[in-house]
């Protein structure tokens, strides 16, 4: 766990922190009986902060890609599954006819 997963824990905390912040302000309104016309500008602030900070580090978090390499043998499927109560074979499919005479423009 390196610094983005921390920056990531700290903008889901600031994300939480503004969420309770517009609902202790709606409560407020509701209380002097005031309508809503939006959210505070520090509210706005926070998000814009915590979105920040979570693009950031989900971005970071996960590592470096690696390239596929397109000659490889594990990029070949050798075999079915074996679990063969996923492979469907009664479907839609048989109701188009078998011989189909389309040429292709």
């Amino acid at each position: 766990m390196g610094a983005g997963f921390f920056v990531g824990v700290i903008g889901v905390l600031i994300l939480l922190h503004a969420a309770y912040s517009t609902i202790q302000y709606r409560t407020l309104l509701k209380i002097t009986d005031e309508q809503f016309s939006g959210a505070p500008i520090n509210v706005v602030i926070e998000l814009i902060a915590g979105l920040v900070l979570c693009i950031w580090a989900a971005l970071t978090v996960p590592g470096k890609f690696l390239s596929i390499l397109p000659h490889s043998d594990e990029n070949r499927v050798v075999s079915l599954p074996d679990n063969l109560d996923f492979m469907i074979f009664n479907h839609r499919g048989k109701a188009f006819p078998l011989d189909m005479d389309v040429k292709l423009k």
